[in-house]
Formats: structure tokens, sequence, C-alpha cells
């Protein structure tokens, strides 16, 4: 089984309880610490055991294996990652069951993160992930008041959610280029400051 890790929590000594994105859920394992064992960390796409023992309170995470990635080593790419999927951790955590887009979307980011600028990267997922839950919003309206948005005043709140400059006190976007990001899930036509302060807007939650 393969998965991605998504989140960690340091138990007695040096166990760890570690939650996994796998094609289908979102897994709480159990794994002891062992010398032979290989370390686990965030972001980490990992094949894996599942090991169900009925004593324990927890099922096991055994006979790991590393999939790695390109970017591992470069610190910027990774901790742009680590953020990522954070968020995600966060918007999933109270869910166990899932379809198999959370874990493509990972999948098919992480293969882009080797070569594209990793903010565009995050920025084009997320996107698809707005749209897969339907939360994609209409740039006519402010989300806020509920008032027409003209076309040089449309900034973005939490979730992307579109509204005046003065309704989120914040600095407003290019909406043609907003749009086509919305539309095309495709950020070529966001300038790079742009890209910088929707990586903010994104940073603040899912």
């Amino acid at each position: 089984m393969q998965g991605f890790i998504l989140h960690t929590l340091k138990a007695r000594d040096e166990d760890l309880i570690v939650m996994i994105l796998t094609k289908n859920s979102l897994k709480t394992l159990y794994r002891f610490y062992g010398a032979r064992h290989s370390i686990v960390h965030l972001g980490h796409k990992i094949d894996f055991e599942e090991q169900k023992d009925g004593g324990n309170f927890l099922p096991r995470l055994r006979n790991v294996t590393h999939l790695g990635f390109k970017f591992l080593y470069d610190l910027e790419r990774l901790k742009i990652w680590h953020n990522f999927l954070k968020l995600l951790y966060k918007h999933l955590k109270d869910v166990e069951k899932l379809d198999s887009f959370y874990f493509e979307l990972l999948d098919d980011l992480s293969k882009k993160l080797t070569k594209q600028n990793p903010k565009r990267g995050c920025l084009e997922s997320y996107i698809k992930l707005l749209q897969h839950e339907g939360r994609i919003h209409s740039l006519e309206r402010c989300y806020f008041c509920n008032e027409l948005l003209s076309i040089e005043e449309i900034a973005l709140s939490r979730a992307f959610l579109p509204s005046h400059s003065r309704c989120s006190y914040s600095k407003p976007f290019n909406q043609k280029n907003i749009k086509e990001l919305f539309n095309r899930g495709d950020s070529i036509f966001v300038d790079d400051e742009e890209v910088d302060r929707l990586w903010d807007v994104l940073l603040e939650g899912f």
C-alpha cells in the first residue's frame, strides 16, 4: 500500500503516531521505534503494510519503503511542500474515508515540484481542490457584503473568497489574472508578485 505522510505525533519514547493519506483513506497508524526501522518524516511518500492487532489501540505501521522525490534535498521546495501538506492535513483530519482525488493530487504535485515553481504548483493544486469540492466562488460579487466587484477592486481572503479590499482589508489583485487562474487552473498569467501574495492567502487555511 502506498501513501503520503501528512502528520506525525510523538508517542512514548521514540515511537510515533503517523497519519498517512492513501488512495481511499486517511490512516492513523502506530510506528514503533527501532534501530532496524527506517525513519518516517512528514511529506515522504512510502510503501507500507498495516498490521492490525486486536490487543493494540492502533494498527501498526510496518515494512516501510521510502519512495523518494528529487526535491527532498532542496530546502525551499521542501518547506513549501511541507506547508501545503500541513494545511491539507488540517482540512482532512476529521475524515477517514476519501476518494482517490486527494492522493492523486499529491502524487501529481510531487512530480511537478521537481521542475515547476513550487508556489505555483501548490496554488494550481489548491484550485483543483476547490473545484473538486465545489468551493470556487464567482468573482462577480463580494463574499462579505454581496455587492458587485469592479475590475480594479477584487481581493481574496481565506479559501480564496472574493471580496472588496475594504471588506477584507487587503490589497486587490488583477481580476483578469485571477479569472484565468480560477477558470483554467493555470498560474501562467499571474505574475511572481501576485503568486507570492496568493501563497500568503493560501497559508491562512484551506
